[in-house]
């Protein structure tokens, strides 16, 4: 529990950064990013959340400026995300201040600690994915 409340896990409103953002908005910027452009349906699929959490996320995104929706080729239904100018410089902001929180937090670690943490973080991770 300590581990959550001194990284700022617990408050959904910000992310562990220290970013004015929600959580859930931060990790579906970095999904975009990655691709350049996603489906809505696979950012669900990725983020692990419902089809109308996302909706509402997105639609989140769209009013900040950050995101536009257009429609997917080949596809009616569909909906293509693609960042904005506005969207890229946020999620750069974003990502600058992610590796710069990790980095003074690893910088704290002894060297000779350093790769065994960054290790069982790994496998922590990895451990968490459902085999199903």
């Amino acid at each position: 529990m300590r581990f959550v409340r001194n990284f700022g896990l617990h408050q959904p409103d910000r992310t562990p950064c220290g970013q004015p953002l929600p959580v859930s908005e931060a990790h579906a910027m970095v999904e975009i990013a990655r691709d350049g452009q996603l489906r809505q349906a696979e950012l669900a699929r990725r983020l692990r959340l419902e089809k109308s959490t996302v909706s509402r996320l997105v639609a989140n995104l769209v009013n900040r400026g950050w995101v536009h929706r257009a429609p997917a080729d080949g596809d009616g239904r569909g909906v293509l995300l693609v960042l904005t100018d506005a969207g890229a410089t946020a999620a750069a902001r974003q990502a600058d201040a992610r590796r710069d929180r990790l980095t003074a937090l690893l910088d704290r670690i002894p060297d000779h600690e350093r790769a065994a943490v960054v290790r069982a973080l790994q496998a922590l991770a990895e451990a968490t994915v459902d085999p199903s």
